[in-house]
This record gives C-alpha cells, sequence and structure tokens, in this order.
C-alpha cells in the first residue's frame, strides 16, 4: 500500500528543550507527517468516516507539541507516532518530521530536525 495522507508544515508553539531557557521561554516548532493508509474507501465512497480526518490529526499533533516539554525531538516524535497510531486505526504507519528552526545553536541553518517511521504492530 502505498497511499498516503501528508500533513506538512504544521506549527505549534511548544516548551521541548535540553536548555532549562528552552523550557522556560518556548519556541517554534514545525511538523511533517505522512499517514500510511488505505485511502481506495474513501475515494470510491466520497466518505470521509472511510478516511482519517487531518483535522483531527492536526488537532493530535497540537496536543503533543502544546503539552508537557520533553528535552529531545526525539521523544517529541515518538509520542506524535505513538498517539497517531493509537487514536487513528486506520493508520498503518506514521513518518514525523519534527523540525526545530530557532534551536539555540550559533550559525545559519534552516531548521534542526529528527524524522521517524512507525508501523503499527512493531511497538509504537
Amino acid at each position: 500500500m502505498r497511499d498516503k495522507i501528508i500533513l506538512k508544515g504544521m506549527r505549534f508553539y511548544g516548551y521541548h528543550g535540553v536548555l532549562p531557557e528552552e523550557q522556560r521561554l518556548g519556541q517554534q516548532f514545525e511538523v511533517d507527517l505522512e499517514l500510511l493508509t488505505d485511502l481506495k474507501p474513501a475515494g470510491e465512497s466520497d466518505d470521509l468516516v472511510r478516511s482519517v480526518s487531518y483535522a483531527d490529526v492536526f488537532d493530535t499533533v497540537e496536543q503533543v507539541i502544546t503539552g508537557p516539554p520533553c528535552r529531545l525531538l526525539e521523544a517529541v516524535a515518538e509520542n506524535i507516532s505513538r498517539r497517531v497510531l493509537q487514536q487513528y486505526p486506520a493508520v498503518q504507519e506514521v513518518k514525523v518530521a519534527v523540525k526545530k528552526p530557532g534551536a539555540p545553536i550559533r550559525g545559519n541553518f534552516c531548521y534542526m530536525a529528527v524524522e521517524i517511521s512507525r508501523r503499527r504492530g512493531s511497538g509504537a
């Protein structure tokens, strides 16, 4: 199955980071998701009930980013993948990229990020 729902460039303000200032002041985070799911039933029926609501998934990601702080982006990505797989049974696999455009690193860059893929039934 290669069908997917893509949510790209979701932006939220959160308090994740290793440094105390990051957890106190917060910063912008950007998240991209790819949800692997069978879209044929939704495409044939034109019925949202047979798909995954990206508005609902957006809310799920927002809850993680704006929720309790994590020190590592890796933990944030794991929390997102776990919640998506728990809350949306039609999703068979999720790819999560969490980007930190304001990482406290000297130098010029667009963002620092982690990207993970988790599959249903593999302990996610």
